[in-house]
């Protein structure tokens, strides 16, 4: 029995906007990418049900994300420094 292939999110933004171009047909698509005309079909629908998300702001870009993300462990960090330094502190723990 064949795995199931786990596409990357850039595969199938890449094979959505060839899609979405309609220069060739879904099975045109899948013969070239490797994968089902249906699946080709969902990933088309599925960016183009998502696309005014991202124009609208809701769907925040992977650079916000990643900068929102630095600024929480950062965050974490220092508040875990914090706490080291307190316990350090603490008389009879030593």
């Amino acid at each position: 029995m064949q795995k199931r292939k786990n596409h990357s999110p850039s595969f199938k933004a890449k094979v959505a906007i060839e899609a979405i171009k309609n220069e060739k047909t879904l099975p045109e698509l899948s013969q070239i990418f490797g994968v089902h005309p249906n699946l080709i079909g969902k990933w088309k629908q599925e960016a183009l049900k998502n696309m005014e998300g991202v124009f609208a702001g809701k769907i925040k870009s992977q650079e916000n994300a990643d900068k929102i993300e630095k600024d929480e462990l950062y965050k974490k960090i220092g508040k875990l420094e914090m706490q080291v330094e307190f316990l350090k502190n603490l008389p009879g723990l030593r």
